[in-house]
């Protein structure tokens, strides 16, 4: 917990509840342990979309598409949404989860490594959202930066590592070393980048949002 855990727990306490749907699917999610967005990041990701409006969103790391889903109706009717899942007991949950939000025609899920979907993509997007394996952000950022649409924002949860960002590599342990550096050059490209500007946030696990400046 980077914030202290008394000011996460009265903010989220503040914000109003999901539909009943997206409720039942983040209950569903959190038993089973799978590793969706936390209710800060809910938060500020439906904040995000609704002051955008984006027509085209891609999603990087569907898990069961409860994030998929939260952007969808958050965007409206007349926005599309791309996502890719890689591990593949969470793409049929995924599938249809979105079938019970009645969202099939407004997201498409492509199953596969990113790595190798994303370069078979055409964009632009005005929306990207990252939320798969930290230790490939730094790989993936080449294809999201072709993809993502002047002035279009791309949000990456997860990039402070539970505040182990911060430590000397020495520090972590060694088979977390390896993702500590790539997560570091990840956030140095993000912030040297001159086509973009890039804050990070100290919320959930670590939030970073740039958006892409206008040629």
């Amino acid at each position: 917990m980077i914030v202290d855990e008394r000011y996460t727990t009265y903010l989220n306490s503040l914000y109003p509840e999901l539909d009943e749907t997206l409720s039942s699917i983040r209950k569903e999610a959190r038993e089973n342990f799978v590793p969706i967005i936390r209710d800060e990041t809910i938060n500020l990701l439906t904040t995000l979309i609704t002051m955008n409006k984006p027509k085209r969103i891609l999603e990087v790391g569907a898990a069961v598409g409860f994030s998929a889903c939260l952007m969808a109706k958050c965007a409206g009717e007349d926005a599309l949404i791309t996502t890719i899942e890689n591990y593949p007991p969470r793409i049929p949950i995924a599938k249809d989860n979105i079938k019970k939000m009645g969202y099939e025609n407004q997201i498409t899920l492509i199953e596969g490594d990113a790595m190798e979907v994303l370069p078979t993509l055409d964009g632009p997007f005005d929306f990207v959202f990252m939320d798969a394996a930290k230790g490939q952000y730094i790989n993936f950022w080449p294809e999201i930066k072709r993809l993502t649409a002047d002035a279009g924002v791309i949000v990456t949860d997860n990039v402070l590592q539970d505040g182990d960002i911060i430590e000397s590599r020495y520090a972590i342990t060694r088979r977390n070393r390896t993702i500590h550096k790539r997560m570091r050059d990840y956030l140095y490209e993000l912030t040297h980048d001159e086509g973009y500007t890039t804050t990070i946030l100290p919320l959930g696990d670590g939030v970073s949002i740039s958006v892409k400046g206008i040629k």
